[in-house]
């Protein structure tokens, strides 16, 4: 079992040490270290792409303190919306970005990386909520997906709160 803590947002470039400002978008890159996994965030300006041993990216945007507060989905939608996407190969990429952002919300663990045929790899994941594995593969989205993943996970699993 891999069991790892990230690092909080640091609200500075990793390449050029500027800081963040609200409104700002940014990148954030978790990258394998030993047996460490480390966060770095960078500018978009900086951002050339997930740096090596990059095992999950993700874009976002520095909140402005006076921004509306987003709220989460529960936990069993999230996961419920995951299994879903299991049947539905055009949405790998979604069900990949999906599984990192369960990750981070600890709603699973990632268990082990595997090697899987012909250079794909998968993330094994357990869920103690109900007890089961998932098997991820790999699909890094192309940056018109990531827009496109943003939106539509934006519009399922988030709402305002007044």
């Amino acid at each position: 079992m891999i069991d790892f803590e990230v690092q909080a947002f640091t609200r500075r470039c990793a390449k050029t040490d500027q800081p963040l400002q609200p409104g700002d978008t940014f990148f954030s890159a978790l990258i394998a270290d030993g047996a460490h996994v480390k966060r770095q965030d960078y500018a978009e300006a900086a951002w050339d792409g997930p740096p090596a041993k990059t095992i999950g990216w993700w874009k976002s945007r520095v909140a402005d303190k006076n921004d509306n507060k987003m709220h989460w989905a529960p936990n069993d939608v999230i996961l419920h919306y995951f299994e879903q996407l299991a049947d539905d190969s055009t949405q790998a990429d979604t069900r990949y970005v999906l599984g990192l952002l369960m990750i981070r919300r600890r709603i699973v663990r990632l268990e082990e990386v595997q090697d899987a045929q012909e250079g794909q790899e998968n993330l094994l994941l357990y869920c103690p909520r109900n007890e089961r594995e998932y098997e991820l593969p790999v699909v890094t989205p192309t940056d018109q997906r990531v827009d496109e993943i943003q939106q539509t996970l934006a519009k399922l699993l988030f709402a305002d709160s007044e």
